[in-house]
């Protein structure tokens, strides 16, 4: 197995990567102790018996440019092959501002072609590639050196068994005229936006028991000054406060050092110094912010009135409809999309695109009494009334 460790060595691998028809990719990364994941390996493979790689940044250091393999991710004529990609992808973002393009999950792709929900790449090796996994690295520290051969041997195997279950996904998508879907799918994936969390925003990732205007303003602010905090200094958001030590600030609305120290949830480091003061100045902010500035929720959800035999009835729709396309039912519509689409609502995910075809369209019809649903044996068949 080799280790590439140069910039040359890397350009020449991903030159001949380039001019095949696709690529396998891995990461090996580490998230506990930073905001941003730290890139600590990248796996590749070539199609076929074709060589695998290591790439290894640390060993490489600052003198090692990963700017060959962001120029792949652009190579058009190459697909770049993944499985549950959307970790790698955001290192690729926040690392080289880079997005693959084409792009294929063999995660999204293996729910589409029937292997369940979020199947696991161990669970698409023993049954496409007939291999195994070994998992007894799988939660090494992948940032001390040297690497075992134990650990270089488990880090190859998630890009040389992707070959086979890529090229057998692919297979089976072209033949029942599918990978419409998948690309569908993966446009959350390849948008840049799904990567940047802007600290303005922050707030919506907390959950809440109240819509209080002010309330809300005052987690506003506290979330912008923690997620900012968060970024420049590389730390992990939870590492300067965790939510329920936010919660609890936006409730008891501290103003002064002496009221910090007075909080059940906050940590020690968080009640001095710069946190101690950004906090401060994100309950006062809040608290000062004027009505037209108050945050809004939307509640639409909240105040629908669904139609409790009608939602029960979309879901025996939804399980008949996956087994007979045998999709996973959550990739068509999620308890909440029935529930809306049973109160009346008419913009859920799951009455637009492949979803529509699928589901969607009988969703409908059933919604406005135009079909029935009867049951013979074990299945559930759609009749017209």
């Amino acid at each position: 197995m080799r280790t590439i460790t140069t910039t040359d060595d890397l350009a020449e691998f991903c030159r001949q990567a380039a001019a095949g028809p696709y690529v396998t990719i891995d990461t090996e990364f580490l998230r506990e102790r930073t905001y941003w994941s730290k890139l600590c390996l990248v796996q590749m493979a070539l199609p076929g018996d074709g060589e695998a790689v290591l790439v290894d940044p640390i060993v490489g250091g600052e003198e090692m440019s990963l700017q060959p393999l962001f120029d792949l991710m652009g190579e058009t004529g190459t697909v770049k092959v993944f499985h549950a990609a959307r970790q790698d992808l955001e290192i690729f973002h926040h690392e080289g501002g880079v997005l693959p393009e084409p792009l294929f999950d063999t995660q999204v792709a293996a729910m589409v072609c029937g292997f369940g929900e979020q199947v696991g790449y161990e669970t698409l090796v023993r049954k496409i590639a007939k291999g195994a996994v070994d998992k007894t690295s799988r939660f090494t520290d992948w940032s001390r050196r040297p690497l075992t051969d134990a650990q270089k041997a488990y880090a190859l195997a998630d890009v040389t068994h992707l070959r086979v279950v890529y090229e057998h996904l692919a297979a089976e998508l072209d033949r029942s005229g599918r990978r419409g879907w998948v690309e569908e799918e993966l446009d959350v994936l390849t948008d840049p936006a799904t990567y940047v969390i802007e600290p303005e925003q922050a707030w919506r990732r907390v959950k809440t028991r109240t819509n209080s205007g002010r309330f809300l303003a005052t987690v506003r602010e506290l979330a912008r000054f923690r997620e900012t905090y968060a970024q420049e200094r590389n730390v992990p958001r939870n590492r300067v406060f965790k939510d329920d030590a936010l919660l609890e600030l936006a409730s008891t609305k501290p103003a002064s050092l002496a009221d910090l120290g007075r909080s059940r949830l906050l940590l020690r480091e968080a009640r001095k110094g710069p946190i101690a003061e950004g906090i401060l100045q994100a309950v006062a902010d809040g608290l000062a912010a004027p009505r037209e500035d108050w945050p809004e929720v939307d509640d639409r959800r909240d105040r629908l009135q669904v139609n409790p035999a009608l939602a029960d009835l979309l879901r025996v729709l939804l399980k008949a409809k996956a087994e007979q396309a045998e999709v996973a039912q959550k990739l068509i519509a999620s308890a909440a999309d029935l529930d809306a689409i049973a109160a009346g609502e008419r913009d859920a995910a799951a009455l637009r695109g492949w979803r529509h075809e699928v589901f969607g369209a009988d969703a409908l019809r059933l919604c406005a009494g135009e079909i029935a649903l009867t049951a013979q044996g074990t299945e559930v068949r759609v009749v017209p009334v």
